[in-house]
């Protein structure tokens, strides 16, 4: 089943906001949430994060009912995608060296940014070429 386009690009914002406040104090019990958010998109699909909760009842019912929609495994993949990132960030934030935090975190700050503004999903392109590369090499 397919879902509304604008449920991933919402959870892109507050994930861009999250992981900016994340990069300006070093928070890693903040991202250790971010983290916690990505895993249950992954393993549920983008509704079943928190934030796809707040977009379903909060946001959802005041902007109408979708124009558009898009399968759901690309988004789920870069949810995953985000996963091994806020992981490595949040590592690196716990045990060090804090670079890596800085720099999991500014990568994944950076693609959630590209898809909450431009509507530019990197996980979802990623998703997309490696179906394209396993399909011809089966």
């Amino acid at each position: 089943m397919d879902i509304d386009v604008r449920g991933p690009r919402f959870g892109a914002a507050v994930t861009t906001v999250v992981l900016a406040v994340v990069l300006v104090t070093g928070s890693g019990w903040l991202l250790g949430w971010q983290t916690f958010a990505f895993a249950l998109g992954a393993a549920g699909g983008v509704g079943r994060s928190p934030y796809g909760w707040v977009f379903r009842t909060l946001v959802r019912p005041r902007i109408g009912p979708p124009t558009e929609f898009e399968a759901p495994e690309p988004p789920r993949f870069a949810q995953v995608v985000g996963l091994v990132f806020a992981a490595v960030g949040l590592a690196g934030f716990t045990v060090g060296p804090e670079w890596l935090g800085l720099t999991a975190t500014g990568a994944a700050l950076a693609a959630a940014f590209l898809n909450a503004v431009f509507g530019y999903c990197l996980g979802c392109e990623m998703y997309l070429l490696v179906r394209r590369v396993t399909v011809r090499t089966q």
